[in-house]
């Protein structure tokens, strides 16, 4: 039985996403090839979305959601695009140690989804 538990835990451990510090001091994922950085403050979300070589995506005029989940309720923060990539999100409280994160959104003609914890 050991066995199967440590196989386990090691399974997860490397299927959790890798956290880089971004260029705007956020966590960085790859989502469908894209690098997605969120940035958080006590009062906002930022996203900052670019291609696959880095450059900036345009989402002016774009909008998407947050899903927040923490301390087990889950809330859902409406997004706005702004120039030159990133989408915009108020917060009603600034979010706890261990909250998820996930990032949906259209940018066109396809969908976004990034996953992040705090």
């Amino acid at each position: 039985m050991r066995f199967p538990v440590t196989a386990l835990t090691l399974a997860l451990t490397l299927s959790s996403p890798a956290f880089a510090a971004g260029p705007n001091g956020g966590q960085v994922v790859m989502a469908e090839d894209h690098p997605v950085e969120l940035v958080v403050t006590d009062t906002d979300l930022t996203f900052f979305v670019s291609e696959e070589a880095g450059q900036p995506i345009a989402t002016a005029g774009l909008t998407g959601k947050a899903y927040i989940q923490a301390g087990g309720k889950t809330e859902t923060v409406a997004l706005k695009g702004a120039a030159p990539n990133r989408f915009v999100g108020a917060l009603k409280a600034p979010l706890p140690p261990g909250a998820k994160i996930v990032l949906s959104a259209r940018v066109h003609g396809h969908g976004l989804q990034a996953r992040f914890e705090r």
